[in-house]
């Protein structure tokens, strides 16, 4: 992220504060407690709240924003993020405020692949299971028999479930898919051979990890990663587009025993599972995901300094348990406590509790296809903030 943005993020706050003021919307949000690795720290609650208002979940459709000028948005303004996102290969995108449609582009009911979002949807159904004991933390590879092709190393048994939602196993041993556009099985090369990284000690984004922790979901809960979210996500949350049967992994026994789980949704059901983690977990009157689990999530284990490759120190990332965080200097005005589930291609679910807004993204993966890259993406949501003016 640019000093540009930074300076743009700093004035961005008093234009926030007054609107909020003219529309009664309150930006403080009350303080909850997170371990992260052994530690307590102070963190913000999940979802800024509109003062006197129950939070407003869709039903079978998604509500427009009637007035815009009204919660604070010019729609000429908002024009002008349609122009930005019309010179993008951007599938769909809708913008989420209040749980409402404040800005919409096009087709939101098209399904197609999520890419590694697929990570951060594993992510929330893993909560229900932690609370209940099912799935515990602390275990290892050892502890739960898991295994892969040639086998894994006596250290790399040692790495535990923790390690592995948080990218940080020392695992690294091929994968059964690329973990992005261009690489192997890792984005960035391993600090050394396999078996000399101490778990839990070095984040490293890792296709082994994620796609052993979906083994480990449905070995500890004998269900299917796609009847559980059918059951604990979809169904509860209503979403629209969602088809069990088009749900697929994909398999290179080869490489890996453990495959990839991808999942397919709409951009509309998209923004539906960020607005589940907007609200902390709860719908329409239901936890579906534990609050504190929610939280826990999106509290940094890796901060931006920390993360690799040294890259990626350059912001505005860290990550937590399968989300990618705003962290560090990046973490202020509109993005302060923001987090996004970021896919190849061009797919992104978003959370900016600040502004109470949920953005969904797809790019439409095809043969040859362009994608969006995270600053284009980022381009368009900087206009959509843009668009805020007094009411």
């Amino acid at each position: 992220m640019s000093e540009n943005r930074l300076t743009a993020h700093g004035r961005w706050l008093a234009s926030l504060a007054a609107a909020a003021i003219a529309i009664g919307i309150s930006i403080a949000t009350p303080q909850v407690n997170a371990t992260v690795r052994g530690q307590t720290v102070a963190t913000q609650q999940v979802n800024a709240t509109v003062r006197g208002q129950t939070p407003v979940f869709p039903g079978a459709e998604w509500e427009r924003v009637k007035d815009t000028r009204a919660i604070g948005y010019c729609q000429d303004r908002l024009d002008a993020a349609t122009t930005r996102v019309k010179q993008l290969p951007t599938t769909a995108m809708l913008v989420i405020v209040g749980g409402r449609v404040l800005w919409e582009y096009g087709d939101l009911t098209r399904v197609s692949y999520l890419a590694s979002v697929r990570k951060s949807i594993l992510a929330m159904l893993y909560g229900n299971y932690v609370q209940s004991g099912r799935i515990r933390l602390d275990k290892t590879m050892a502890d739960l028999k898991i295994d892969d092709v040639e086998g894994l190393l006596p250290a790399e048994k040692a790495a535990t479930v923790g390690d592995l939602l948080a990218s940080r196993s020392g695992v690294y041993h091929p994968a059964a898919n690329a973990a992005c556009t261009g690489c192997g099985s890792t984005a960035g090369d391993p600090p050394g051979p396999r078996g000399s990284v101490p778990h839990g000690t070095y984040f490293l984004y890792n296709n082994w990890d994620f796609n052993v922790l979906g083994t480990i979901f449905e070995q500890e809960t004998g269900s299917t990663i796609y009847d559980a979210f059918e059951r604990d996500l979809a169904k509860p949350a209503s979403l629209q587009d969602f088809d069990r049967a088009a749900q697929r992994k994909s398999e290179n026994r080869r490489a890996s025993l453990h495959p990839a789980y991808h999942f397919y949704l709409s951009t509309r059901d998209m923004a539906r599972v960020g607005y589940l983690m907007l609200r902390g977990g709860a719908w329409a009157g239901r936890q579906l995901v534990p609050r504190d689990w929610v939280q826990r999530m999106v509290t940094p284990v890796t901060r931006v300094a920390d993360m690799n490759p040294e890259s990626y120190r350059k912001g505005p990332f860290g990550y937590g348990y399968l989300w990618w965080i705003w962290d560090g200097p990046f973490n202020t005005g509109p993005y302060r406590h923001a987090y996004s589930g970021i896919g190849a291609v061009g797919q992104f679910i978003t959370v900016l509790p600040e502004l109470d807004m949920v953005v969904a993204h797809k790019t439409e993966p095809r043969a040859g296809g362009a994608s969006v890259s995270r600053p284009d993406y980022l381009s368009v949501i900087d206009a959509v903030i843009a668009s805020r003016c007094a009411s």
